[in-house]
């Protein structure tokens, strides 16, 4: 075995890899879950949390993943007698479709062709069309695709032609795009912790605003472990309803302070530089985006495979055995894209060390393409955000 096998970059959109001051975070001993410190933390947490929301509400805290979320926006929002619209330009829009669908909710999919955003008149023209929809569910970051949904627009039109919620699918971007849930008019934002907040898996927020809250509590479907006003009401005494992640806890007080002292403003402009260092490199190689400039995300880029002239997923193989992680594509796009996170715990230098092993995997697998051309063309990108 080699004395290297735990040197590997994970460059997947998510689980992203885990700051050393956030894992030693989580190496806290064990505390009452009920105790005042655990108060405090979670108090702490919330603080810290309202500024990456872009709120003065209080998101809620779940022991669960990212879909822990969605499923709770879902049953939390919509009665079973109700009709929603779902934006699905993705796997996860797909996924809020799948969940309104199992919970016997009439659901109207908007289906956006996969590698592009929604555009604002076509989601105006959908939503006066089923104008008895008591909610629009959307997807800001559309991680299968590395689509970028402009929110801040889509919930112009949503508010602006129907009283309908406005529900965000915010999983794999909160933490690394501007998000301002109040000045937007969103009204139910749910997030995970291990994609942008460079945590593990376990955690799921939720914010809500108090239009959100009208309609949450006057909402009679069945739900125990996912019922949102327990959480509020807990939350209020700086507890949780059930027990909560409290190692995760430690973690996430850590990594919102790694964001205070960088500077939002700062993270936002560090995950554009690394989208544009990563869409520079790509193209210098002749290999194909998935989605344009306007539409891509800061957080995860999607590129073409050989399309019959060579194989992704041999790719991948190869990028492994140099010990570089990328994922692959999902659904119908499976074994046709490759995927490369960058967000969270990732700078610069993950980006050049990213194109010099692609460009020698290429190579291995016969791809002829120009060695050194992607790695240069990032640092040009680099040097221009100096």
């Amino acid at each position: 075995m080699s004395i290297f096998a735990e040197k590997f970059h994970l460059r997947i959109p998510g689980p992203t890899p885990i700051p050393p001051r956030v894992q030693q975070a989580m190496a806290h001993p064990m505390i009452g879950h009920r105790s005042g410190q655990a108060s405090q933390l979670i108090q702490e947490c919330i603080q810290h949390l309202q500024p990456v929301f872009g709120t003065k509400q209080s998101p809620l805290l779940i022991s669960g993943s990212g879909t822990s979320a969605l499923e709770a926006a879902v049953i939390n929002s919509v009665s079973v007698d109700e009709e929603a619209i779902v934006v699905v330009t993705g796997a996860f829009g797909d996924r809020f479709a799948k969940i309104l669908q199992r919970y016997g909710i009439t659901c109207h999919r908007l289906e956006i062709p996969w590698g592009k955003a929604c555009d604002p008149d076509t989601l105006a023209t959908f939503v006066q069309k089923h104008p008895q929809s008591r909610a629009v569910f959307m997807t800001y970051c559309e991680t299968s695709t590395g689509v970028l949904n402009p929110i801040a627009e889509l919930a112009k039109v949503i508010h602006q032609h129907s009283d309908a919620l406005t529900i965000v699918d915010a999983v794999s971007c909160l933490g690394a795009v501007p998000t301002k849930m109040d000045e937007w008019g969103i009204d139910l934002i749910v997030s995970g912790s291990q994609k942008a907040m460079m945590l593990p898996p376990g955690l799921a927020f939720v914010a809500c605003s108090e239009r959100a809250w009208s309609v949450i509590e006057k909402n009679n479907n069945p739900r125990f472990y996912l019922d949102l006003p327990a959480y509020k009401k807990n939350m209020e005494k700086d507890t949780t309803p059930y027990t909560p992640a409290v190692s995760l806890l430690f973690g996430l007080r850590e990594s919102l302070h790694m964001l205070e002292e960088e500077g939002l403003d700062h993270v936002y402009h560090r995950h554009e530089q690394l989208k544009q260092m990563t869409r520079a490199g790509i193209e210098a190689l002749g290999l194909e985006l998935m989605t344009s400039d306007v539409d891509a995300s800061p957080t995860v880029t999607s590129i073409w495979g050989g399309k019959g002239k060579w194989d992704s997923e041999e790719l991948r193989k190869q990028l492994r055995q140099l010990q570089v992680i990328v994922a692959g594509g999902q659904q119908h796009l499976k074994g046709q894209i490759f995927r490369i996170g960058h967000m969270g715990y990732c700078d610069p230098l993950d980006i050049l060390t990213v194109f010099n092993t692609l460009e020698l995997s290429l190579a291995k697998i016969g791809v002829s393409i120009p060695l050194g051309q992607g790695v240069k063309a990032a640092q040009e990108v680099m040097l221009r955000h100096v």
